[in-house]
């Protein structure tokens, strides 16, 4: 029987042997018998660049195992650098690590989401701790626009007790301007005989009263309102005269609180120098030519704390709103007996929230809610303090009203 010597690779001529194409005993033994019979193929060995990749992605495997430290190469194995089904057979480490590594990726980037939008967005993860809370007219709530014409319902309910920090939290005041700004002129144009130029100036006067009158730090600590009796036409009947009685020596017929905001200095401070302002300013001719009336409605939110605690950052916080609707007139010298450059007043109505009743000493005296009530229990209907849609000409009636917020 004859014989088929084993074919000769190239490489075995040249002195290179190849573990990985070698023919095993039983492979050769088995070729025999089957040439014998007249059957069967040659082997095929590994192509010299088979053998020679094998070879080379070996020598990486070792080299990658050699690099790692002791410790990563006591937790795995190297993963090898060939590539999947060269020679490991199908991937099924990757079938295997698919999902758990989407779903690690998952988690990460939410991770990461999260973190950037509480550091954007603090207020997201701090308003869910306890005892913590924060102003939404700050934050979430935005101004509102000026005052155009006379609201047709009360403002909302805001949640929230006020602070030091915020004295406006839970108050409608939180989204209203602050103070002189919040008193914006309308535009002047020549009406009643009077130009332009008198028209604006009437506007500009009435301003400036008001502000004089309910905003001036030193008015408001029980100061004389010097500032705004300047503005008063002298040759007006009786108004100064009756205010600065007033002023002098305050009783129930002479009471300056009429026209003018004042707090006892030794009873409360404001909280922080903050007065918010809402309302609005219009202005008609008069009834005979040579005349501008301008009508102003304003209502003032003040905050307070008690004086003796104006240190203490912990004190509670009351709030006074004061609500003023006047109309000023400004009169042409020279068809009126006038001053030129003072304005009159025409007619004044106020109403306040949150002062004793019946307390004729020239000042406003907030009640805190954490003591006795001073002055006598309001006897008149409750009403709300924001509520700008309600007249107040001709709605008093001498009592006084308890509020349904402050």
């Amino acid at each position: 029987m004859s014989t088929v010597p084993p074919p000769e690779h190239p490489d075995d001529r040249s002195g290179e042997g190849s573990e990985a194409g070698a023919i095993s005993d039983a492979q050769w033994e088995a070729f025999q018998r089957e040439a014998a019979e007249g059957g069967g193929k040659v082997p095929k060995e590994p192509s010299a660049r088979a053998r020679m990749v094998t070879r080379r992605l070996r020598e990486q495997d070792e080299a990658a195992a050699g690099r790692r430290r002791w410790w990563q190469r006591r937790k795995r194995t190297p993963e090898p650098a060939l590539p999947p089904g060269w020679r490991t057979g199908p991937a099924w480490q990757e079938t295997r690590r698919g999902p758990l590594r989407t779903a690690r990726s998952v988690l990460v980037l939410a991770l990461v989401a999260g973190v950037t939008l509480v550091v954007v967005r603090p207020s997201l993860l701090l308003d869910r701790l306890p005892g913590h809370h924060t102003e939404a007219a700050a934050t979430d709530a935005s101004p509102l626009p000026a005052e155009t014409a006379r609201p047709s319902a009360a403002p909302a309910v805001r949640a929230g007790l006020p602070t030091r920090a915020h004295p406006f939290r839970g108050s409608p005041a939180e989204r209203w301007a602050s103070g002189a700004d919040a008193i914006e002129l309308p535009e002047a144009k020549a009406t009643g005989g009077m130009s332009k130029a008198d028209v604006a100036l009437a506007l500009r006067l009435t301003k400036e009263f008001l502000v004089a009158a309910n905003l001036d730090p030193a008015v408001l600590r029980g100061g004389r309102p010097a500032a705004a009796l300047a503005l008063l036409d002298p040759k007006q009947p009786e108004i100064l005269p009756n205010l600065r009685r007033a002023l002098r020596d305050p009783d129930e017929k002479h009471n300056p609180l009429d026209l003018v905001s004042r707090f006892d200095p030794a009873e409360v401070a404001l909280a922080g120098d903050v007065v918010r302002v809402r309302g609005r300013m219009t202005f008609a001719a008069g009834e005979r030519p040579g005349e501008v009336r301008v009508h102003a409605d304003y209502t003032f939110v003040y905050p307070l704390v008690r004086a003796d605690g104006a240190g203490d950052g912990d004190g509670p916080v009351a709030r006074t709103i004061i609500r003023r609707a006047l109309t000023t007139s400004l009169l042409d010298p020279a068809k009126w007996q006038a001053t030129r450059g003072r304005i009159g007043l025409h007619r004044y109505d106020s109403e306040f929230g949150n002062s004793a009743c019946d307390v004729r000493d020239g000042y406003y005296h907030p009640e805190f809610g954490d003591g006795l009530p001073t002055g006598t229990p309001a006897t008149g209907p409750a009403k709300d303090p924001y509520d700008r849609g309600r007249r107040l000409a001709g709605e008093g009636d001498g009592r006084c009203w308890a509020v349904t917020r402050t």
